[in-house]
């Protein structure tokens, strides 16, 4: 190894190479095989493990390796475990894993045409046969950015330059109280103040409720303000809510507003019968994002958004210095970073090519019905013992319930829930944690991941009865739950 030249030999790269290769292997088995699901530590032991000054001199690549795989990869937690019920998992794959090791390796800068005349074609191509599953029209544009959070801020930078022009006084937006908070951070990042930002209740299925909004929207403008855009969502974090997309659509038509939907979880399941009953109307809207991290199965980071003309992404975002003036796109060319935030970016729409070509659609479709087959059987197993009650049914491939024991008053029961994520935290069997519906705790599971089993779901059933026995034999015994 020349360390003065920051390169190694042939035979160093292999050697590091295919070890690293051995490592993600023996990773995605692990998941099959049943490897622990959560592993960390805390502040105090990793300072005492990895802090330490910059190393003066290099050590040995393998050394280095070896050292990454136990103090650092071997303690973080496994959210492509089929046992991670928590948040939305990241299930991922091989083969998009090693689509992003290639676009990682190879360094391909996708900003622009010039300097990545392929990697902005495949892109194209993906962003196209997506957008043809949503049924989103052929002028429509878009790009890959890092996840749902960017793809969210620069479909709302779109629609502040298209209807307001950029300046924000005095406008207004609609979202609903199952909205997810990048979208708030978002129009934070765009300058929309506080009192802009319309949360309104949803309805008794947690779907932004179309009356409202137009009863919202009619306020404000007897106020003499500005609405100017309605953000509903395809697949709400906390239940898997979809909003009623055409009904949104006809209003937003009606009163001129912009239809932004956020579908970075729910989108995905257009690959799915299932899904693309759930999402009807999706292909009218104004802007989409979507996050192929989620259910499409890639590497983090991987988000799309699309708008419903290519040319309002461009006027948004082009800007032509001087010194790119030489690669400026020429006829049919993309430079996609005049299409949102990012000059120098990263070949994301390889590992989802990647994926798509090896496993099909067809094998994409068979993965997400899954997901909404797993909750079913969640909820199901958990019905059939005493107690436990579902809070919400499966949506979307989510869903929330609770041990609610006869006699139990609505205390008591929230005491039991929060004493379950505990327990669950503890016993490290499955991760599954708590949100709040209507202001009271539920458990909360998202079983989506494809590698995820009915025995393993009845595992995960069992587990947590056993948890809530335990609890409550303790309180029966005096010790509280």
């Amino acid at each position: 190894m020349d360390a003065g030249r920051l390169t190694l030999t042939r035979d160093e790269m292999r050697t590091l190479g295919y070890r690293v290769v051995d490592l993600l292997v023996e990773h995605h088995a692990g998941l099959l095989e049943g490897d622990s699901i959560v592993e960390g530590g805390t502040r105090a032991e990793l300072e005492t493990l990895l802090r330490e000054p910059i190393p003066l001199d290099g050590r040995p690549p393998l050394e280095v390796l070896e050292r990454t795989a136990r103090d650092i990869l071997g303690r973080v937690n496994r959210v492509d475990h089929p046992r991670f019920l928590a948040f939305i998992p990241g299930p991922s794959n091989f083969v998009g894993a090693m689509g992003a090791a290639l676009a990682a390796g190879t360094n391909v800068f996708a900003g622009n045409w010039y300097e990545g005349a392929a990697a902005a074609q495949v892109e194209l191509v993906v962003l196209d046969w997506l957008r043809e599953l949503f049924g989103l029209p052929p002028e429509a544009g878009g790009l890959f950015v890092s996840g749902g959070s960017a793809a969210n801020v620069t479909a709302l930078a779109v629609a502040r330059r298209v209807m307001l022009d950029d300046v924000v006084e005095g406008a207004t937006i609609y979202l609903g109280d199952q909205t997810h908070s990048s979208v708030e951070r978002g129009l934070q990042v765009l300058g929309f103040p506080p009192q802009a930002i319309r949360r309104l209740p949803t309805d008794p299925h947690f779907r932004l409720d179309p009356a409202a909004v137009g009863r919202a929207i009619q306020d404000d403008l007897d106020r003499g303000l500005r609405p100017f855009c309605v953000v509903a969502t395809a697949g709400t974090t906390n239940t898997g809510a979809v909003d009623p997309l055409p009904a949104l659509r006809e209003l937003c038509t009606a009163r001129g507003l912009w239809l932004h939907v956020d579908g970075a979880y729910g989108a995905g399941a257009i690959l799915s019968e299932e899904g693309r009953r759930e999402l009807r109307g999706i292909g009218s809207v104004d802007s989409l994002s979507l996050d192929p991290h989620k259910w499409l199965f890639q590497p983090f980071e991987s988000g799309v958004v699309w708008v419903r003309s290519d040319a309002e992404l461009v006027r948004t975002f082009r800007i032509l210095p001087e010194y790119l003036k030489d690669v400026d796109a020429r006829a049919g060319e993309v430079n996609y970073c005049d299409r949102g935030i990012q000059l120098t970016r990263s070949f994301r729409a390889l590992p989802l090519w990647m994926s798509l070509q090896v496993f099909g659609r067809a094998g994409f479709e068979e993965g997400v019905s899954r997901g909404f087959e797993m909750a079913r059987v969640l909820a199901g197993e958990l019905e059939q013992r005493p107690g436990w009650e579902i809070v919400t049914p499966p949506s979307m491939g989510i869903v929330t319930f609770r041990c609610a024991p006869p006699g139990w008053s609505e205390e008591e029961v929230d005491g039991l829930t929060r004493a379950l994520v505990e327990e669950i935290g503890r016993e490290r069997f499955t991760v599954i944690f708590s949100t709040e519906l209507r202001g009271r705790p539920v458990l909360r599971a998202c079983p989506i991941n494809p590698r995820l089993t009915p025995e393993q779901v009845a595992a995960v059933a069992d587990h947590l009865d056993a948890l809530a026995g335990r609890l409550q034999q303790r309180r029966r015994s005096g010790g509280g739950s």
